[in-house]
């Protein structure tokens, strides 16, 4: 039993120095290199993530106010797309908008997300996407700060966060 106990140790610690984690690990679609744009359908992505991410990321939509991991974390770093590990965002460009939802005034690349009009909740606003696997991360406005006056406005649950060393 004690062998087992230190195997299954020695297996979590590796995974975790290469930066895996539970959702990457039960993930095939997850890559931080791999770039090409993903065709899953929703009924595989149920499979595979957890119902809250599944819930925002596949039916957009939105974790309460003040709730998320990332909306208060102040360290450097860059942020990944949790479903499949496209870079999104830099620390960087993160501000305190005061929303309670993590805030970015732009994301790392134009092509890491991609735009489109959303006509719910009886009103029109841009929605952000995944460009990768067309993930729902949250809304961007034109009342952010210099130097591109933006607020990406995106879910703390559907972003995975490396630390940077």
């Amino acid at each position: 039993m004690k062998y087992v106990i230190v195997i299954c140790s020695m297996f979590l610690v590796i995974m975790l120095a290469l930066g895996a984690t539970a959702q990457t690990a039960k993930n095939p679609h997850y890559s931080r290199t791999d770039i090409e744009r993903l065709n899953v359908t929703n009924s595989e992505w149920k499979k595979i993530l957890q119902p809250g991410v599944y819930h925002i990321a596949r039916e957009e939509g939105t974790e309460r106010a003040f709730t998320g991991e990332y909306h208060d974390n102040h360290k450097k770093g860059t942020y990944y797309c949790y479903v499949c590990g496209n870079a999104l965002f830099s620390s960087d460009t993160k501000f305190d908008s005061g929303t309670g939802w993590p805030s970015f005034y732009q994301s790392l690349k134009a092509s890491s997300v991609k735009l489109k009009t959303d006509q719910s909740a009886g009103m029109s606003r841009t929605e952000v996407e995944c460009a990768r696997c067309g993930s729902h991360l949250g809304h961007v406005f034109n009342d952010g700060p210099k130097p591109t006056g933006q607020r990406f406005c995106m879910n703390s649950a559907v972003l995975d966060f490396e630390e940077k060393k």
